[in-house]
């Protein structure tokens, strides 16, 4: 696995990552011989799992013609934004990861969404100084993004796509015009908004005249985003970036409640970035995922660094003596989280830190094994700060003593969010999660779309105490994300699995809870998506509501965990390769995924 520049990996893992670096690509498959000589290949498996079965069968039709797992994110996108358009979509943004094992490289795609040049750091305070209700500040413009998935969509399918673009966006297109049905969840969700109604575009494409959300299984056609997606098709990314669809989003993001600044030249400017991701041992695997701005790689990293001197396989599933130490090690990774992590690319006053020291510096083995020492087997801590990455020198000169100049984040960071996988025939890997933020974004409508409020995901206060913070409002920057893409690889350099999720900032947790289960409880990836859920997102661990008994429940207490038990609709979508090289698959029966397995048509 090429990653190029290795100084954002913990070291011990160097030796693995040799493997994935320089070696030769396996097999795909053994070959047989017909009856009368002549070698036939074998046959070309793909598997996708998706948040909804149109999109996954819309991807599964890309694969079985021969499309790249790049091709199919493509039309799982698109449908995705149709069928689940509170959850993710064109008017938002994503984290891609992408591996080759022909070239045995791992690249991820970074497009996020950025703050307009006019947004500054007071963005989301009152005259007063205060900060503005959540609920306040994601309905209208103000909240609005320049999104990034359709600009993301186009570099990846440059470098990795096989069908043309055009055709990528066919099943959308088709759904679009002849209807969907509404499914129990987007139903139940537009009961439960109900600002959404009060959008004058939103209100007539989601609900009926007499004021009622779309029944379940009403077909819903959606012309407007047919629209979009041919001018997309047919223009490429260009077309969504200038012209009409762009005004479009322009008019909306201004000439509605609380106008938001976006310009056409925000648009035009958008551009994905390529980054390098961050990867880390755990037990014999190598997890790998995305660096800033989003902070769920980094944070799940230390989350298994730190529990990776426990022997989490005798403690056992789902026991006290297991919980307790993911309660610990999250309650650490979180404080460093909420403290140090953001698109520090484009900040100025971020304590004189780049992106690459605050990598480099969380992922220091020493202060990795410093903070793992922090937790007590016995007891639950009564707090837990930030650490100091600056007191553990790295091996190439110690880091700036800049650390202790960021105060605490404050951003409200509301669940939502979409994750798919993707494996084509020739075995490459998308692990991707995309999102518009809110449940139905801003509420705002353009060209079709539900347009994000991604910018509430920085934080709302951008100093405190005199201090920066590091996820604050600027022009140009990405506001912070929990999305948590993983692709795990074995010993061997190969892939071994890919996850991920939606939900917040507990995100980073359903990830970790479900790799543990992998690895540590020898689950497979369904029974370990369907493990009860237990995280610690916002400084106090929450157990899914009926996952775990009393006992459970009261033993932790015992320890001084605060522990409440609520819903925990995790998304997570996954797959681990089995050594017959088949796909044991899963999708999270939380929400409405739905996984596949198929084989690639042969060429006409």
């Amino acid at each position: 696995m090429q990653i190029g520049r290795l100084k954002f990996l913990i070291p011990t893992a160097l030796a693995a990552l040799a493997v994935l670096s320089c070696g030769e690509p396996a097999p795909s498959g053994t070959h047989t011989t017909a009856p009368g000589g002549e070698v036939q290949a074998p046959d070309k498996h793909y598997f996708i799992s998706a948040a909804n079965s149109y999109a996954t069968e819309a991807g599964a039709e890309i694969l079985a013609r021969g499309g790249s797992a790049v091709d199919a994110a493509i039309a799982v996108q698109a449908v995705l934004g149709l069928v689940e358009p509170q959850s993710s979509g064109l008017g938002g943004g994503a984290f891609m990861m992408f591996y080759d094992p022909a070239t045995r490289r791992l690249e991820t795609y970074d497009g996020r969404e950025v703050a307009p040049a006019s947004a500054t750091p007071d963005r989301f305070l009152l005259p007063s100084g205060e900060p503005m209700g959540f609920l306040d500040a994601v309905v209208g413009g103000l909240s609005v993004g320049v999104p990034g998935a359709v600009r993301m969509l186009d570099l990846a399918h440059d470098e990795h796509g096989k069908l043309p673009w055009a055709e990528l966006w066919a099943p959308a297109i088709k759904l679009s015009e002849e209807g969907f049905a509404v499914s129990p969840r987007l139903n139940g969700l537009l009961q439960q908004i109900p600002r959404l109604k009060q959008l004058p575009a939103a209100a007539e494409y989601f609900y009926g005249e007499d004021g009622a959300p779309r029944p379940v299984g009403y077909v819903l056609k959606n012309p407007a985003y047919a629209h979009t997606l041919r001018l997309v098709s047919e223009g490429g990314a260009n077309a969504f970036y200038s012209g009409e669809i762009a005004a479009e989003i322009v008019e909306a993001v201004n000439g509605g409640p609380n106008p938001g600044g976006m310009t056409l030249d925000d648009l035009a400017a958008y551009q994905p970035v390529k980054r390098e991701p961050v990867c880390g041992p755990y037990r014999a695997y190598q997890v790998c995922s995305m660096p800033p701005p989003s902070s769920g790689g980094v944070t799940l990293l230390q989350i298994l660094a730190f529990l990776e001197p426990f022997d989490m396989t005798g403690a056992g599933a789902g026991s006290i003596e297991s919980l307790h130490l993911l309660f610990e090690a999250s309650r650490l990774a979180y404080a460093d989280r909420n403290q140090f992590l953001g698109d520090l690319d484009q900040s100025s006053d971020a304590g004189g830190l780049t992106q690459e020291q605050v990598i480099a510096g969380l992922l220091n083995p020493p202060y990795l094994a410093a903070r793992a020492a922090l937790i007590d087997r016995s007891k639950a801590a009564d707090a837990a700060e930030a650490g100091d990455p600056s007191a553990f020198p790295l091996v190439d000169g110690a880091l700036p003593g800049a650390w202790r100049n960021l105060a605490k984040d404050g951003s409200p960071e509301p669940p939502s969010t979409s994750h798919f996988v993707v494996v084509d025939g020739e075995g490459r890997v998308v692990s991707m999660t995309t999102t518009v933020e809110f449940a139905f974004g801003s509420h705002l409508m353009a060209g079709g779309m539900v347009l994000n409020n991604q910018l509430t995901d920085f934080s709302f206060t951008p100093e405190r105490d005199g201090k920066p913070v590091a996820n604050a409002v600027a022009p140009g920057k990405r506001p912070r994300s929990s999305m948590t893409p993983v692709i795990v690889f074995n010993g061997n350099g190969d892939v071994w699995a890919a996850i991920g999720s939606p939900g917040g900032p507990a995100i980073i947790g359903y990830v970790a809870k479900s790799l543990i289960a992998l690895v540590d409880w020898g689950l497979s990836m369904q029974a370990a998506i369907d493990f009860p859920n237990a995280v610690y997102p916002r400084g106090a661990p929450i157990l899914e509501a009926g996952g775990y008994d009393s006992q459970i429940v009261e033993g932790l207490k015992r320890l001084g965990h605060d522990i409440s038990e609520r819903d925990l609709n995790s998304g997570l979508h996954g797959f681990r390769r089995l050594d017959d090289g088949s796909y044991d698959g899963g999708a999270d029966k939380r929400r409405e995924g739905v996984w596949k397995t198929g084989v690639v048509k042969a060429d006409e």
